[in-house]
């Protein structure tokens, strides 16, 4: 987890209807964009069917104004019967599944790191064997040093608070003029650094977005992390009441898909299918999707039975793509993920990941899920690893925060100033691969949906071809922060590009009607 005391703040921002036009769908605008607008111009005459997108996240708000109509229905249960009238072991499944709560309604949510699940399981272990000692001195030098660095954010954040009222009297100095606009601000253009982050902070303070609210709200959340993420003493899982890492133990959880904490579901599956045109957040990529809610990520590292449980569950339910906006660094199940992902690939379902908000390179540092287990022999067919880009092209197109491989990352989307739907029928801007992974799914989604007798595979594959190359124009780094190949952090060095996909499926299609 890489945050600061600026991104930590620009997280919980708010901005309603007042988003920047220049942010507003940007990532369905022109290069570096998707070309979404465009591509939708070329579909004009054809019929499109619907498709079954899973979301394995915290939960969807599936009443959101602008999911309206987009929710997956199954339509073999019957509501709230108490029954599993589908047969599938699941009862009143209507709009999916929740891995995250027991039969009585009761719900988690904040959970440990699985470092912090390792270093627990193993402090009560005797005898352990060599490996096991290593890793934990490794997971507990991790544990404290994340317990530090909060803690030092912790005070940065107290300095914060005791700075904001003085900032008034430090931007009148600096720009002459002490009953400053918000456009005096805007015009402000400082050189250093600390001048900048002034600017900013009084920007904020102008627009309802920086208060002792909200620092304290942040002081809060990084001390909750600190109370669970990193306690070994915690456990989260009690409410669910199963055995997590027995796998045959699968009589658990509910069919409440929203949970208690639904901001980053809502948010990924806006991004695949949020309503197009309403003028209401931003628009989703694909236009003819069913969002399917599977609840299995907490406030903390998900379990790897649940994440497996779900990958079937969408599978076995008519998922065509299954979306996975989560990760972490330590997997002790990787044989059990990996079976479930390869049942998925099997079936032809598209597995489309995060690559991670760590600036690391995943083809040494694997972020689970990932593209290839110990017991691999092969790549998946249907399994994708999105990083993040931005709207700028000039050095700055990889997102700072993404991760990225030459080999494990294949292709970037749009993962910066995503502005789309949360709970309560809100709207925020937030940022991460995961906000890029949906752009891919939806993606995916939209071309099955208009070219349905093309597969999953295939359809992978016109999108890695066609996404927009980079190649040559040099980046900034994400992690060394140096100017590199764009080429060089990912296997396609591109960005997903729709309209482009769209010709080379109409082309193909030709082509295959001059074979018949």
């Amino acid at each position: 987890i890489t945050i600061s005391v600026f991104a930590l703040l620009f997280a919980g921002m708010s901005f309603g209807q007042n988003v920047d036009k220049k942010v507003l769908n940007w990532y369905n605008g022109k290069k570096p964009g998707m070309e979404t607008e465009k591509a939708y111009k070329k579909l004009k005459k054809r019929k499109s069917s619907p498709v079954i997108v899973a979301i394995i996240d915290s939960g969807i708000d599936i009443e959101h104004e602008d999911l309206k109509g987009k929710i997956w229905v199954n339509e073999d249960e019957v509501p709230n019967n108490g029954k599993d009238d589908d047969n599938n072991g699941y009862i009143d499944d209507i709009h999916g599944w929740n891995f995250l709560g027991n039969p009585n309604g009761e719900n988690a949510n904040a959970m440990r790191l699985e470092m912090t699940r390792i270093a627990a399981e193993l402090s009560k272990k005797e005898n352990l064997t060599e490996e096991e000692k290593a890793l934990l001195e490794e997971v507990n030098k991790k544990i404290e040093e994340q317990t530090n660095e909060y803690k030092m954010y912790l005070a940065q954040l107290g300095m914060l608070e005791q700075m904001m009222p003085s900032i008034p009297g430090m931007v009148a100095e600096k720009i002459g003029k002490e009953d400053y606009t918000l456009e005096d601000l805007k015009k402000w253009k400082p050189k250093q650094e600390n001048d900048k982050q002034i600017r900013q902070l009084a920007i904020m303070m102008k627009i309802g977005e920086f208060s002792a609210e909200q620092i304290q709200k942040q002081k809060e959340q990084i001390q909750n992390m600190i109370d669970t993420h990193l306690n070994k003493d915690f456990d989260g899982r009690k409410v669910v009441g199963d055995n997590p890492d027995d796998f045959t133990d699968v009589h658990y959880g509910n069919n409440d898909v929203e949970g208690p904490d639904a901001l980053h579901g809502t948010h990924v599956g806006g991004i695949v299918a949020s309503i197009r045109g309403n003028e209401l957040g931003g628009d989703g990529v694909a236009e003819n999707v069913k969002l399917m809610s599977l609840r299995a990520v907490p406030d903390g590292d998900e379990f790897d039975k649940d994440i497996a449980l779900a990958i079937r569950y969408a599978v076995d339910n008519g998922a065509k793509v299954i979306n996975m906006s989560f990760g972490k660094a330590y997997s002790p199940h990787q044989k059990e993920v990996y079976e479930a992902l390869k049942y998925a690939d099997s079936k032809g379902v598209l597995l489309v990941h995060a690559a991670g908000n760590d600036s690391k390179n995943i083809d040494t540092e694997p972020n689970f899920p990932t593209y290839k287990y110990s017991m691999q022999k092969e790549r998946l067919d249907h399994y994708l690893t999105i990083g993040a880009s931005t709207r700028y092209k000039k050095k700055k197109l990889v997102a700072p925060f993404s991760n990225y491989g030459k080999e494990g990352v294949d292709v970037f989307a749009p993962g910066m100033e995503i502005y789309n739907s949360v709970p309560q029928s809100e709207y925020k801007t937030l940022q991460g691969t995961s906000m890029a992974a949906p752009m891919v799914s939806g993606v995916a989604a939209l071309l099955k949906s208009y070219f349905p007798d093309f597969s999953m595979k295939e359809i992978k594959e016109v999108m890695l071809s066609t996404a927009k190359s980079y190649k040559g124009k040099m980046q900034t780094h994400p992690e060394t922060k140096e100017l590199v190949d764009f080429a060089e952090l990912s296997q396609t060095g591109a960005v997903v590009n729709i309209k482009a996909a769209i010709k080379e499926l109409k082309k193909r299609e030709k082509q295959r009607a001059k074979k018949k």
